[in-house]
């Protein structure tokens, strides 16, 4: 391997270093990003450290983009060497793939971050759901009870009151008519 490594010229030296350490530094990134080792547990994201801005949505320049930069640019770099490119045209190109894979590094982190929601359940989102009666709902109001029902696509049981004139039990199949202001639901039997 030393040998090898000997009998390359300063330029090939240069390309097949920075390929090498930041691959492994690229790969070890890679595997603390899907563990979730880069997450708050380690005293913050990498990213934050370099970005200056945490308010940025689009971030371009980050320690991951860098690295991923500087992976492609050495290995990039190395495929035209061999191809038997001139030096010009192989940082050229080099320094093109580079910019081209960190532009799709920070995309895709811009659009996954887009991906998150907020998780504040909007009772009013509830309004004319079907669902079904998990515990007694007393008749006029009389009894709060609970219901499982969809809502936000996540099935819930909610605190609930009827209008009707019979109990609302267990397994009954009801609407919802209307949400109060403290956040309990109006329903009405579905199959009167």
């Amino acid at each position: 391997m030393e040998e090898w490594f000997a009998a390359l010229s300063l330029f090939e030296k240069i390309y097949w270093s920075i390929a090498g350490v930041s691959s492994v530094i690229f790969i070890i990134l890679l595997i603390l990003t899907l563990v979730g080792g880069d997450t708050d547990g380690m005293d913050g994201d990498v990213d934050a450290e370099i970005d200056g801005d945490a308010g940025i949505g689009f971030q371009f320049l980050s320690f991951k983009n860098l690295m991923g930069f500087l992976t492609i640019f050495g290995w990039s770099g190395i495929s035209c060497l061999d191809g038997g490119l001139s030096k010009t045209l192989t940082v050229i190109i080099s320094i093109v793939c580079g910019l081209l894979m960190m532009l799709a590094m920070a995309s895709i982190f811009y659009y996954l971050g887009k991906l998150q929601s907020s998780g504040t359940l909007k009772l009013n989102n509830a309004l004319n759901q079907i669902g079904e009666v998990y515990l007694t709902i007393g008749n006029k109001r009389s009894k709060i009870g609970k219901v499982s029902i969809t809502v936000q696509g996540t099935l819930r049981e909610l605190d609930a009151l009827t209008e009707e004139k019979r109990d609302l039990v267990q397994g009954d199949v009801v609407k919802v008519k209307e949400v109060t202001n403290n956040g309990i639901l109006i329903v009405e039997l579905l199959n009167k």
